[in-house]
């Protein structure tokens, strides 16, 4: 079968590999239908290894080479073990998480961050191939009328709705996203969904604030504006609520802090690489909480479910579908800022 096998930092190789072993228990095989490129991909691709081992994987004991690709749609092709409500054959969803199943964090539902778990596509191969072996506990069967490319949105939109939950956005709540990429789109639509009254968003891109301005109070291009104080008088000179910082920018995480309002709530959903600098009085002084976001916790069901309901409407972050052959490319192209592309998606079916 066809697989784009990262090999290295800018080293993504389309190659011929054997197909994936038969499931072993708590294992699915799935046909992709479509697999996103992650923001999460690209930074392997660009100067990787972040999130990827060098050596085996503790608990997939998987090295690269492999495929990349985590945000997966396609059909059961087999069980290793019975899942409820899944058989052979089902269009599904994919919560890629591994995860140990045995440990404190499992045991209590906390599966996302097992001391031992990881990614499909990060400590496995992923979904940027024909097939891919799976958590069969993270099969979310999609229902009739949804179709594959936007169920392949179901996890970075969960990472979004995590975020949103994280910070316990509720009906009325005024709420600032720092940027407005594809986690930071994703943590729009949930918070709208939530029922935030006024949703901001800071966003140095024109391209991406002319993209999400119907879903937004305001859009703020940072480079000339002074968000902080814009968004504290456009709330009766009180801040936002929830602040979500999406981009991981070490800075945006301080300024998010001192953007909420007194008793407010910060939360970092942004995967950094560098240290950030905080002043905590600026959390003690004014009760404010600041929580981290990892990814999702039984968010990826919660949000098939929602997009049946027509409750999320993710369309507008789809900007390309490709084939899978046009993998290599396109990573050149999105490490470039090449494109304008929000999320695209990869599909390794023939046309």
């Amino acid at each position: 079968m066809r697989a784009l096998r990262w090999h290295g930092p800018r080293d993504l190789r389309l190659e011929e590999v054997p197909e994936p072993p038969p499931p072993a228990p708590g294992e699915a095989l799935v046909e992709v239908s479509y697999c996103g490129v992650c923001g999460t991909d690209l930074h392997e691709y660009t100067d990787g290894p972040h999130m990827i081992r060098p050596g085996p994987h503790p608990l997939t004991g998987q090295r690269p080479p492999f495929a990349l690709g985590h945000e997966i749609s396609g059909t059961v092709r087999a069980l290793g073990s019975p899942v409820p409500g899944v058989e052979v054959g089902d269009r599904v969803a994919v919560d890629p998480c591994w995860r140990c199943g045995e440990c404190r964090w499992c045991l209590r539902g906390e599966y996302h961050i097992c001391p031992k778990g990881g990614s499909v596509g990060l400590a496995s191969a992923g979904g940027l191939a024909e097939l891919v072996l799976v958590p069969a506990a993270g099969l979310v069967r999609l229902p009739d009328g949804l179709p594959d490319d936007l169920a392949a949105l179901a996890e970075p939109l969960s990472v979004g709705l995590h975020a949103v939950r994280r910070g316990g956005v509720g009906a009325g709540d005024d709420v600032l996203v720092l940027g407005a990429g594809p986690i930071g789109v994703a943590a729009i639509l949930a918070a709208r969904s939530a029922g935030a009254a006024r949703v901001f968003v800071s966003e140095p891109s024109a391209e991406r604030r002319e993209r999400v301005a119907d879903l937004v109070t305001e859009a703020y291009d940072p480079k000339g504006a002074d968000v902080r104080r814009e968004v504290f008088l456009r709330t009766g000179r009180v801040g936002p609520d929830v602040v979500i910082e999406a981009t991981g920018v070490p800075e945006l995480a301080v300024e998010a802090v001192s953007t909420a309002r007194r008793g407010g709530r910060i939360v970092l959903a942004g995967i950094g690489d560098r240290p950030a600098t905080l002043d905590l009085t600026a959390l003690t002084f004014y009760e404010r909480s600041l929580v981290g976001s990892l990814g999702y916790n039984h968010d990826v069901a919660r949000v098939v479910a929602l997009l049946a309901e027509g409750v999320l409407d993710p369309a507008r972050m789809i900007t390309g579908r490709l084939p899978l052959e046009a993998g290599p490319e396109l990573f050149a192209d999105l490490a470039a800022a090449r494109g304008g592309h929000l999320k695209v998606l990869l599909t390794p079916r023939e046309n």
